[in-house]
């Protein structure tokens, strides 16, 4: 049999991926395992990792024959060593944050399932089925790691207990999760049996998720690590993973500081266009209070969302972007309760029959205030992640599919989306310095993003000169002051924030990081073209390479 080409092995590798990982195949848009659960036992991820093991090992054959096979084969190889190398550390079997682990997945992947006709609910309640099972597996794992001493923070673990707890119904709270999209299916108002099935398989997934919170606070939670930091070495291991990017951690952690201190001068100056002579923190006040930038109810707020992606897709198309006809949709929601508290963006399916969507979870909220929204929006949707990942899916006569549904990395997304708000105001989108304040804040937060998740991690000191605790060496009850001070975020967001940092360490630095990247790529090319740079152009040649390492997108754009 002849050896495999590129295109091939990356068919195959997601065929296999769809069939070993349903969900993550429902969060990645490919199509057809809707109705199955994952397997997190330990013999599930190691059925899984030995498919990671045989395609590097193949992909280690392949002899590109020209520029774009070349590009395919690095992206591929780089991303399947690196699950490998997490699989080897063993950072499965301490799976457990308040963001983007099986706790969440599980329940997630509902979220992006159809449930408009009869065979979109019998895969939803075929799928709810599975909860319990799923979940048992994901507890074996995490016993396997209780047994090696190979566990989760206290942090993660009882955070991940009070989601569970909202989720399977026992936290008090309002109707649980699954017992909602049971009731909510179209086709159970029209079918007494389905309706049965479906409540049926809705308490047993709410019971599963109340079983896993009590085995998360009796079980787990008293022999979970006491110490949130993880060290240089496994720091340095996730850093590479969500950067695709060698760092020097010291010099990060240095220009995080010199980042914030940038960014809150420029603060000062435009929150004196909006209120002269009066401190950031007053005028982010106003701002907050100013019923004309304010929207009230959630309906409300989701529609001025959706008004805020569609009329900003119209103003770039043609302009500054070219949007292919699919890709002009996307979909603002609200997300569900329970969860992390950041907006978040799902890319669209492979066909496009689900589009891309951005999540805006209220906390409860009921009045938004919008001058800070507006950037945010930007990040999530257009031109941020939602032009950068359904742009890609679009791209199927010139990517693999393994670049089109399963690349990627955290640095290069979150920094392109981080880059995409600076855009804006380059291009004259915020010219409303309320809207421009509200950028930079968001800005801000991912610089104290950087100086805190390095600083946590490493048990750096805050420098001698910082304003705050000089000397000191970084802990999270320092953290949670100091990034509610100079993020100008409430502080309930915030608090999520730092727990989310301590979960997913180096994933928070992806953002300032990747956007440097960005920004050097744009700034080499401009040296090399001249007065001939196009920025359009340049915008479309990077995106069109579909997603990849940091260090890989660099040396792209400089070839």
């Amino acid at each position: 049999m002849a050896p495999r080409g590129i295109a091939e092995i990356a068919d195959a590798y997601v065929e296999r991926f769809g069939a070993l990982h349903p969900v993550g195949a429902t969060m990645r848009g490919v199509t057809g395992h809707d109705d199955r659960m994952t397997d997190y036992s330990p013999a599930g991820i190691e059925a899984r990792t030995a498919v990671d093991r045989s395609t590097l090992a193949e992909l280690a054959t392949v002899a590109p024959t020209d520029d774009r096979e070349r590009v395919a084969l690095g992206v591929m190889t780089e991303q399947v060593a690196r699950n490998v190398a997490l699989a080897d550390a063993g950072e499965h079997l301490r799976a457990l944050n308040v963001l983007a682990s099986p706790l969440q997945h599980v329940r997630a992947c509902f979220d992006l399932m159809p449930t408009a006709t009869p065979d979109d609910a019998e895969a939803v309640v075929a799928r709810m089925d599975a909860v319990p099972t799923a979940l048992a597996g994901y507890r074996a794992t995490l016993r396997e790691g209780l047994a090696r001493r190979v566990v989760a923070a206290r942090r993660q673990a009882a955070a991940g207990a009070r989601q569970a707890a909202t989720w399977g119904g026992s936290d008090g709270g309002p109707t649980p999760f699954f017992v909602g999209l049971a009731a909510g299916l179209p086709a159970a108002g029209t079918d007494p049996a389905l309706a049965r099935r479906a409540a049926a398989a809705a308490e047993r997934a709410t019971a599963a998720y109340a079983d896993l919170a009590r085995f998360l606070t009796d079980e787990y939670l008293p022999h979970a690590a006491p110490i949130d930091g993880v060290g240089a070495d496994r720091y340095a291991l996730w850093a590479r993973a969500w950067n695709g990017l060698e760092l020097d951690l010291h010099e990060t952690y240095a220009w995080g500081w010199e980042e914030l201190r940038r960014i809150e001068a420029a603060m000062v100056t435009v929150a004196d266009r909006i209120l002269p002579g009066r401190p950031v923190a007053e005028v982010i006040a106003h701002l907050e209070r100013d019923p004309s930038r304010t929207v009230e109810g959630v309906d409300a707020f989701r529609a001025w969302l959706q008004d805020l992606l569609d009329t900003t897709v119209d103003a770039l198309d043609g302009v500054h972007f070219d949007i292919p006809a699919p890709v002009r949709r996307v979909e603002a929601m609200i997300a569900p309760p329970g969860g992390a508290a950041a907006m978040y963006y799902t890319g669209p399916s492979e066909d496009f029959s689900r589009p891309g969507r951005t999540w805006y979870p209220t906390l409860g909220r009921t009045v938004f205030p919008l001058w800070g929204e507006v950037s945010i929006c930007y990040h999530e949707g257009v031109p941020g992640h939602h032009l950068q990942i359904a742009q890609v899916r679009y791209l199927s006569d010139s990517l693999t599919r393994y670049q089109r549904v399963l690349a990627g990395s955290s640095g290069h997304a979150e920094g392109w989306a981080l880059y995409a708000e600076r855009l804006m105001g380059e291009l004259g989108f915020l010219e409303d310095p309320a809207f421009e304040l509200g950028m930079l804040r968001a800005q801000a937060m991912r610089a104290v993003r950087v100086v805190v998740d390095i600083g946590l991690h490493l048990g750096l000191a805050v420098p001698a000169d910082a304003p705050d605790h000089p000397g000191a060496t970084w802990t999270p009850e320092l953290a949670l002051p100091f990034v509610i001070a100079h993020s100008h975020f409430p502080a309930d967001f915030m608090a999520s924030e730092v727990d989310r940092y301590l979960g997913l360490p180096g994933q928070a630095i992806s953002y300032k990081v990747g956007e440097r990247e960005w920004l050097a790529a744009r700034a080499d090319a401009q040296r090399a073209a001249g007065p001939a740079f196009d920025l359009k152009g340049f915008h479309a040649r990077a995106l069109d390479l579909g997603p990849m390492g940091l260090a890989q997108l660099r040396r792209e754009l400089a070839a």
